[in-house]
């Protein structure tokens, strides 16, 4: 299916990329590394990445505005589902093409690769280089390293696998890539952020499940001077608390006009879960978007109830 995809790459002159609104760093990272691979590969082609930006990740490289984008190929990546692509209207599209790590949804392109093992977008994008005539450099490179390191939490995550590392391997012993460096930006913050995530640890809820939570308030990002993508950057900072099984984050999103929702969990699968509240994702690694705040009390209730039955089925499984 790689070079089903590579062909289609060569058959456009426009070609259009997209990704998951809330980017993140690996939706960032997998989004250029493949715009500069196929600028790299035909100079000549017009390469154009697409969506709403956030400074955080300026060090990927610039997003474009595109006033047309019609009679264009289309790559979406990260992205399992129709309402969840940023900035494109697919009707204006000749082709589209699907490259996801997330388990599947819908079916929106004309080429789909989905596979649900690889650790992230920047792994897929990655393997599309290495089958095809795709070109990469140390540049390119860089930005598949950050993408994969992002989404794995530094290789610390289950969907770090043996393939993972022997793709990442082999990329290191081609391209001279300055780890430490690329860290800096990945992982550098403002002190004010810092502040917020003290806060954070302040004021978390517990449920008498195991669900962690704090809601995250318009004044609240206003007294830390922080916008509302910065708490659900923070939010693999609360990996290893004793008590959560779930941990989730409710932040106002005053811009958009809605609540952003982000989960994780260490046993239950969440997904499905955060399906029923506009969103969804990784079976451990979820997100949402809700009207209004009043409605994550029904949330919480939810993933209560759900980690209530992951307790009682592991007390099940090891009194047996």
């Amino acid at each position: 299916m790689f070079k089903d995809i590579f062909e289609l790459i060569k058959s456009f002159k426009k070609i259009v990329l997209a990704r998951h609104v809330g980017v993140d760093p690996d939706a960032m990272a997998s989004t250029m590394a493949l715009k500069d691979s196929i600028k790299l590969t035909f100079p000549e082609k017009e390469v154009y990445a697409v969506g709403s930006g956030s400074m955080r990740f300026n060090y990927f490289g610039k997003l474009d505005r595109l006033e047309d984008m019609k009679n264009s190929l289309l790559i979406v990546l990260d992205t399992p589902d129709i309402r969840r692509i940023d900035g494109v209207n697919l009707s204006d599209f000749l082709k589209i093409v699907k490259i996801d790590h997330h388990p599947f949804v819908e079916k929106f392109g004309d080429i789909e690769y989905i596979d649900d093992t690889a650790s992230s977008a920047s792994e897929l994008v990655l393997e599309l280089i290495n089958e095809t005539d795709l070109l990469m450099d140390k540049n390119i490179a860089s930005k598949i390293y950050l993408g994969i390191v992002s989404d794995t939490n530094r290789f610390m995550f289950n969907n770090s696998t043996g393939k993972t590392f022997r793709l990442v391997a082999k990329m290191l012993d081609e391209y001279e890539i300055e780890i430490d460096k690329l860290y800096e930006p990945l992982y550098l913050r403002p002190l004010n952020e810092v502040r917020l995530e003290g806060y954070i640890g302040l004021n978390l809820k517990l449920t008498p499940n195991g669900v962690i939570y704090i809601k995250l308030t318009k004044e609240i990002l206003d007294e830390y001077e922080v916008d509302a993508a910065s708490p659900g950057n923070m939010i693999n900072n609360f990996n290893y608390i004793n008590e959560a099984i779930v941990w989730v984050f409710f932040t106002e999103d005053e811009k958009n006009n809605n609540i952003r929702v982000s989960a994780r969990s260490r046993g239950p699968i969440i997904n499905t879960t955060l399906s029923k509240y506009n969103g969804g994702g990784h079976k451990y690694a979820s997100g949402a978007r809700i009207t209004d705040m009043s409605e994550s009390d029904a949330i919480i209730k939810d993933l209560d109830d759900l980690c209530k039955e992951y307790k009682e089925l592991e007390s099940d499984t090891f009194a047996n």
